[in-house]
């Protein structure tokens, strides 16, 4: 719950989320699910959604909500030719859509989402259309989202993973979090970066973003799939760890109960 003095008290890092959609229908993301369309026009629309028309809208939220100043685009602009995935903290609604994606702009960015996500009534067509890739239901739906990860990174596009999973606004540690995630990257022998977003007081008064970008991450290839898969995990925690210490506002306190 969360009262006036902007306090949330939390039982559960890894179940609790403060960012709840209600009274909403859930499409079941089921072996039907489109991931990749065949169709032009859809990835004509897509591209365009994605890249053009949106990015004046991710820009300006940004940057005047934000002030956002991001620290290691650099890192990102060396893998032009490379299809990789990105991790980072859940800690905003919107922005969480647009930080990715302004930080790796002109390449195309999808994000592996909650269903909940593309079924927001009026929204939904437009949040495919940005790129959202649903989690799926069943083992049949699996196998199409896998194939669509696949093609996505050999098409050299990015793809965000939120591995906290839910959201807790303007929190400024990281959680913990699984390494399920975290097997895309070896599977696929791609990089990974990281995004950790640090919330700093501004002037006026307002929340500043600075989004530090660390990586490329590679998983070692000495290792099992799975003993891998838990390195990479780690790597990119302690990374996230660190940067997080640079937060100095805390806008919401949490406080475990």
């Amino acid at each position: 719950m969360k009262d006036d003095n902007q306090i949330i008290y939390y039982k559960n890092e890894l179940e609790d989320d403060f960012a709840t959609m209600e009274n909403i229908k859930i499409v079941n993301v089921d072996e039907n699910y489109k991931y990749i369309h065949k169709s032009p026009i859809w990835n004509i629309a897509s591209i365009v959604t994605q890249n053009i028309l949106s990015m004046p809208i991710k820009y300006l939220y940004a940057k005047i909500k934000f002030n956002i100043k991001f620290i290691g685009k650099e890192k990102l602009k060396k893998e032009k030719k490379n299809g990789y995935f990105i991790y980072a903290n859940h800690t905003q609604i919107f922005a969480d859509t647009f930080i990715p994606s302004l930080a790796n702009f002109p390449k195309r960015n999808f994000f592996i989402v909650d269903p909940a996500n593309i079924s927001m009534p009026g929204l939904k067509l437009l949040v495919r259309l940005l790129g959202a890739y649903p989690l799926p239901a069943d083992l049949k739906a699996y196998k199409n989202f896998l194939n669509a990860i696949k093609k996505t990174i050999e098409n050299k596009h990015s793809i965000t993973i939120y591995p906290e999973a839910r959201i807790w606004p303007y929190y400024t540690k990281i959680r913990n979090f699984k390494s399920v995630s975290f097997k895309y990257p070896v599977e696929l022998k791609a990089k990974a970066f990281c995004i950790t977003n640090t919330y700093h007081k501004r002037k006026n008064g307002k929340v500043r973003i600075i989004s530090y970008i660390d990586g490329p991450f590679v998983a070692d290839s000495n290792l099992s799939k799975k003993e891998a898969q838990e390195d990479l995990r780690n790597r990119i925690y302690n990374q996230m760890v660190e940067r997080s210490k640079s937060s100095d506002f805390e806008k919401i306190k949490y406080i475990k109960e």
